[in-house]
């Protein structure tokens, strides 16, 4: 126990949470995520529905103008 409270001994364990979190950091700084996919998939999405309506506005005024 007493090897653990040597002061060597915990600066090479603070150095390596450090060091660790600080890798962890660069690591995860390049991610990319889906967020781009995921609002193209959504704009996309909206505009066939809009084009969907559209398109039943159109035929319920043809139907109702015959």
């Amino acid at each position: 126990m007493e090897w653990l409270l040597n002061p060597w001994v915990i600066t090479v364990i603070i150095l390596s949470v450090v060091i660790s979190n600080i890798m962890a950091l660069k690591y995860t700084a390049n991610m990319k995520f889906g967020d781009r996919d995921k609002i193209k998939y959504l704009k996309e999405k909206h505009d066939k529905e809009q084009a969907l309506q559209e398109e039943d506005n159109k035929k319920s005024s043809n139907k109702t103008s015959n």
